[in-house]
């Protein structure tokens, strides 16, 4: 087990505390909680950069430890309403297609890289600015235009990586298909 792989295993075990807090509407535990397992994330990129400890494993439980912790954020900011249901809807609807197209690739004994796009990186950005703005709302709270157009920013990029996605994936067989029946 190495240090990445450790701090992504500390984000996953902070979510449910980050999602006990939530539900519990103690938005100043849950920011604090949600801060941390956000620098967990850097943390460990950072670490299997700078250490050369770049894992398999790494490579799933990061993105898996994301997704954990941003859609159990957004689904419970969207039920007590400080997130716009729409935005809820547009992100899990996302990571379901993914995990869904990726599922079935494997599945299919595709061989599937665990590569996040530029795009997808910036998704995860936004809507981890979104859930640190619903969260901060009390404290510091802004024009509403403001959280409106960071929910706005938030769907466009995950529609955006979305497509983007569900293109890589359609090419990767398209490419297999190729290879197994050439054209005449």
């Amino acid at each position: 087990m190495t240090i990445p792989n450790l701090l992504t295993l500390s984000r996953i075990l902070l979510t449910p505390l980050l999602i006990c807090f939530l539900l519990q509407r103690k938005l100043n535990h849950a920011l604090i909680v949600f801060f941390i397992a956000g620098m967990t994330d850097g943390l460990d990129g950072l670490t299997a950069r700078l250490f050369q400890q770049k894992s398999r494993l790494g490579s799933i439980l990061d993105p898996l430890a994301d997704k954990f912790l941003l859609v159990s954020s957004l689904l419970i900011l969207g039920h007590i309403g400080l997130i716009p249901l729409w935005l809820v809807v547009i992100a899990v609807a996302r990571d379901i297609v993914i995990v869904a197209g990726t599922t079935l690739l494997l599945a299919l004994r595709y061989h599937v890289e665990m590569c996040p796009t530029v795009t997808g990186k910036l998704t995860t950005l936004m809507q981890l600015i979104a859930v640190l703005l619903a969260l901060s709302s009390s404290m510091i709270p802004l024009a509403p235009w403001a959280y409106l157009l960071t929910f706005g920013v938030a769907a466009v990029f995950c529609l955006a990586s979305g497509a983007q996605y569900v293109i890589r994936g359609i090419l990767l067989v398209q490419s297999q298909l190729t290879r197994v029946n050439p054209k005449p």
